[in-house]
């Protein structure tokens, strides 16, 4: 057994054994009840020395390489309470990594080393509900410098954990008359208290506002004064910084749906064994439970394959290189995880999509996959391009 299969297990078991005893908690909004009961879990993960595993050993992780932290993603893909327990949540796990390459040493001891270890949390806000988010260019929130200071001015939304958070990291146009438009924006932090910083709401989705780490803001930004010392990197590399951050991002995803994806298939065949249509008939004896079953297995597998090929190259080559490939698995996994979650709903009846399952919670906030991070459209555009270069055809956007 290497030291990743040992790493593996003992996550497997306390995402069973600890976690899923949770999720009602969740699935029935007693975010309240949740909150605490969560921080006594995050305390056992570092007791275990499981702490932060995509972190280098140096600030307090297991120092696993991308492809190795995919496979972790899935085993904690397993239970919605897995990667905020092991510290490794969107969106602090991409803020972490974004101050880890480019924060100043002034940014990462202030922000970086309490979000490293869990004394706080962050959000990124980028969208704009003015804006159509396919075009992460297209923006109108504003960093004006004014001597030593950026004023923002802006209204963003889908700024995820926000309630809570300690600060954002807030992309916002510096650079209007950059001849590159790619070239506008930079990326700033805005602790959440600095006047003129306002969270208007929690987005309910699908009819549940959350709150907390489990929740989605819409956040307005009104004459926020920040130090020219809270930019990370250089004025105009917003995009480029983003674009960077989404590319690991996206592989932490498309595990953690697989793991999603396999739970669901778990109680799916679980369903079809126990169930009973009538006396010795089960379910799983009829032919579409059985084609859903096996077409899940295949989707599953594949899915696993396509999103490790895809980190082992970003391990190789780095995440532009293997653009296409982030492409790729970004609409197939968000598709298989829809496909699998609902033939696993359709397997209980009407008891799949009550809160008594896991499912209903699932089906309800991950349908939100072949949205965020770039929609399943963009992405298959992204591909075909690529595809067609080969036959000397050049498409635009």
């Amino acid at each position: 057994m290497t030291p990743l299969d040992t790493i593996l297990q003992q996550i497997r078991a306390f995402v069973r054994d600890e976690l899923h005893p949770l999720e009602p908690l969740l699935q029935t909004g007693r975010l309240e009840e949740l909150a605490p009961a969560l921080e006594q879990t995050r305390a056992r993960v570092k007791e275990l020395g499981l702490w932060a595993p995509f972190l280098p050993t140096e600030r307090g992780g297991l120092g696993l390489s991308l492809t190795e932290y995919a496979r972790v993603s899935e085993a904690l893909g397993r239970s919605p309470l897995g990667h905020y327990s092991f510290n490794c949540q969107a969106p602090d796990v991409g803020n972490m990594e974004l101050l880890m390459h480019h924060g100043s040493a002034g940014q990462q001891a202030r922000w970086l080393g309490p979000l490293a270890a869990g004394e706080i949390r962050s959000c990124f806000s980028m969208t704009e509900p003015e804006h159509a988010g396919s075009n992460p260019i297209h923006l109108s929130t504003t960093a004006v410098r004014d001597g030593d200071e950026y004023v923002i001015d802006g209204h963003k939304w889908f700024t995820s954990s926000a309630d809570g958070a300690a600060f954002a990291i807030v992309m916002a146009v510096t650079n209007p008359d950059a001849k590159r438009p790619h070239e506008r924006a930079s990326q700033i932090i805005v602790p959440t208290g600095t006047p003129g910083f306002r969270l208007v709401r929690n987005i309910p989705i699908m009819g549940e506002a959350g709150a907390g780490y489990f929740s989605h803001g819409e956040v307005v930004y009104e004459g926020c004064r920040v130090p020219v010392a809270n930019l990370i990197g250089a004025e105009g590399s917003g995009f480029r910084l983003a674009q960077e951050r989404l590319g690991p991002g996206r592989i932490h995803h498309c595990m953690r749906w697989i793991g999603m994806a396999e739970r669901a298939f778990d109680l799916m065949c679980r369903r079809a064994a126990e169930r009973e249509l009538a006396p010795g008939e089960p379910l799983g004896s009829k032919q579409t439970v059985q084609h859903w079953i096996a077409e899940s297995r295949a989707e599953i597998h594949a899915s696993r394959l396509m999103v490790l090929d895809a980190a082992e190259r970003i391990d190789r080559e780095g995440a532009a290189a293997a653009r296409v490939d982030i492409s790729l698995i970004k609409f197939f996994v968000a598709g298989v995880l829809q496909r699998v979650l609902d033939r696993a709903i359709q397997t209980h009846g009407a008891l799949g999509i009550t809160d008594d399952t896991p499912l209903a919670w699932m089906a309800r906030h991950e349908r939100a996959a072949r949205i965020y991070d770039g929609p399943d459209e963009v992405h298959k555009s992204v591909v075909a391009r690529e595809i067609l270069k080969e036959y000397g055809v050049s498409v635009s956007m």
